[in-house]
């Protein structure tokens, strides 16, 4: 592992606890991206026209870094499987009342025991999925 390999990952962390920081201080809200989702597709619920911007955002950095020919990982899945397995995540994510980012940065950063035991049990997981399919 080289500086080069972990440069970008370091530079994509700070983005995101900037980003998570900058939206706590400017809304009062956490960035979870589960929340910000399920307010824009639940009638009446948006708080602010910040979480349009906020979801524009992931879709227009993602656009651009494909423009910009940053590697994508490769997708074996069939899409029926994909579809339904973010489906899956959809649900579990509200049923853990939020997601990786809601828990993993911004509920760990302000030092939450619920999102730190929901942050263990997501790496746990995933661990063992892991170690199950490879």
């Amino acid at each position: 592992m080289t500086l080069n390999s972990l440069l970008p990952a370091l530079l994509g962390g700070a983005l995101l606890g900037l980003s998570a920081v900058a939206l706590l201080l400017y809304t009062g809200r956490i960035a979870g991206i589960s929340g910000i989702v399920a307010s824009l597709l639940s009638k009446g619920s948006l708080r602010g026209p910040w979480q349009l911007w906020f979801a524009g955002g992931m879709l227009l950095g993602g656009s651009m870094a494909v423009l910009a020919g940053v590697p994508l990982p490769a997708v074996t899945v069939p899409l029926p499987i994909a579809v339904i397995a973010g489906v899956l995540v959809g649900i579990g994510s509200r049923m853990a009342n939020g997601c990786t980012s809601g828990h993993g940065i911004c509920g760990i950063g302000r030092l939450s025991l619920r999102s730190i035991v929901a942050t263990t049990v997501f790496m746990l997981c995933a661990m063992i999925t892991a170690t199950l399919i490879h």
